[in-house]
């Protein structure tokens, strides 16, 4: 009778393991990847489906800004640093002592990065009616692109379109699509 198992018989169980983990590990790695990239692709939707709401319920503007602290609307970088969804009194697009923050978002996940095209660069800004406009009461629309750091072919790409009447809708992009 034998107990146990023979050298090569480990060895053999060792680089069928070694195989079939170096086969699962890039895979799993994809997932993760496009569950981030799915993930904020949703949360920014939500602001903006909140921002809109909030107009309208409020009978008054609301206005999404990129924020990293949560206190102020940032001018510089995208918007995978955070934003924040408040209350514009005043409808300046910028968040003042006396206004109401509605909802405060952190940073995205590493290795993600958020770009509003000109538009939608710094801000949307919701009317009582739920309908996008700029500061000048013009017509906003604009494009927001959700690329990795690191763009290659195939990269998981989401497009967030803020269109007609303010509502927003993400579809698939192409690495193409990123700035």
């Amino acid at each position: 009778m034998r107990y146990g198992f023979s050298l090569v018989e480990l060895l053999v169980v060792a680089a069928i393991s070694a195989v079939l983990l170096a086969i699962t590990v890039p895979s799993m790695g994809a997932m993760l990847n496009t569950q981030r990239t799915t993930s904020l692709t949703n949360t920014f939707l939500a602001g903006l489906h909140l921002a809109r709401s909030e107009a309208i319920k409020r009978n008054g503007r609301a206005v999404m800004c990129k924020s990293a602290t949560g206190q102020q609307c940032a001018t510089a970088g995208g918007w995978e640093q955070g934003w924040i969804v408040f209350h514009d009194v005043n409808n300046n697009a910028q968040l003042d002592p006396d206004e109401l923050i509605i909802q405060q978002q952190g940073s995205a996940a590493a290795g993600l990065r958020l770009r509003g095209n000109a538009p939608v660069a710094s801000y949307v800004s919701y009317s009582a009616v739920g309908t996008a406009k700029l500061l000048s009461g013009a017509f906003q629309a604009g494009t927001f692109t959700l690329c990795p750091a690191v763009v290659a072919n195939g990269a998981d790409v989401r497009l967030v379109v803020l269109g007609g009447p303010g509502r927003p809708r993400a579809q698939k992009g192409t690495a193409a699509d990123c700035p």
